[in-house]
């Protein structure tokens, strides 16, 4: 376990390494958008000096590790506010769209699946297949602004945008949770198929087990180590996804705030967004591992 959390280290480092040359070498300059072209060369040179952006890129990097390994993410470039308190506003309503959106995707993904497997080449299987791949065919900037179309506008039902409560909700955890319940539907199918011929699920039907405990409690957990994997790699994809649905929904949270820092050039805001994105994929993906050793005890990790 120690080994793979040291492991985790040089992966957070490249990240922030190619985030930081990737942020400067944007078009624009945060001086200019704060500052506006009507403003001075030597206004322009006092407050790039005061951003210490006049530094060496290889200064300013070292600088802002060292602020790092303190816990300090610095302040944004345009408010002066600490990052850490942008993060602390906007995680929980990242948190709670991702956690609504992976509950959605179980909820149908699983079923789906199951039933599928085992109505194979019958129609519950050729419609589940066909929704599955309607869904994953589906991107979020496209899908999104279709249920906004259909239950906002024509039905009335649910809000447009914003964050007015649970209802707000509904619209960008649907979005989300729609493609990933698409890929759990097609891993759970093509997973179960390959167990139901597995000696031990025909030694449980020889004990006289009831079919509902053969599938549920012997052949479903089997099949359910390659389903975790891909569980561990769409939740750190629906963080990715949700930088687009949370923009077009107005959803406030540390999606909206990478693209909002972007569009202002914030670059100590979009570092941080990034890491904290990167951060998050990496311990699920991590859990994930371990995970693998409570399904099934068979397997061992080595490094």
């Amino acid at each position: 376990m120690i080994k793979r959390l040291l492991g985790v280290i040089p992966v957070v480092f490249g990240v922030l390494l190619l985030t930081f040359l990737l942020v400067h070498l944007v078009p624009g300059d945060p001086v200019d958008v704060m500052l506006g072209e009507s403003a001075t060369q030597a206004d322009r040179t006092e407050l790039r000096a005061d951003l210490g952006l006049d530094r060496p890129l290889v200064i300013q990097f070292a600088t802002y590790l060292n602020k790092l390994a303190h816990g300090d993410f610095g302040r944004s470039i345009h408010t002066q506010t600490p990052i850490a308190n942008l993060l602390a506003e906007r995680l929980p309503a990242t948190a709670s769209l991702a956690i609504t959106a992976l509950l959605i995707a179980l909820c149908l993904g699983l079923p789906l699946g199951i039933v599928a497997a085992l109505k194979q080449h019958q129609w519950p299987d050729k419609l589940a297949t066909l929704l599955s791949l309607t869904l994953s065919a589906m991107p979020h900037f496209w899908l999104g602004p279709l249920l906004m179309l259909v239950f906002a506008l024509w039905l009335g039902w649910l809000p447009v945008s914003g964050m007015d409560g649970v209802a707000s909700m509904v619209l960008p955890a649907l979005t989300l949770g729609f493609g990933l319940a698409a890929i759990l539907t097609r891993m759970t199918r093509a997973s179960l198929l390959e167990v139901l011929h597995e000696d031990f699920v025909r030694t449980a039907r020889a004990k006289g087990l009831p079919e509902r405990m053969v599938i549920l409690h012997h052949a479903l957990r089997a099949a359910l180590l390659p389903v975790v994997t891909v569980i561990g790699l769409q939740l750190g994809s629906l963080l990715a996804g949700a930088v687009i649905t949370e923009t077009v929904f107005g959803w406030d949270g540390v999606g909206r705030l990478l693209v909002e820092s972007i569009e202002k050039r914030d670059y100590p805001v979009t570092q941080a967004c990034v890491l904290v994105i990167a951060l998050i994929y990496v311990l699920v993906n991590l859990l994930t591992d371990f995970l693998y050793a409570r399904l099934d005890p068979r397997v061992r990790f080595t490094v």
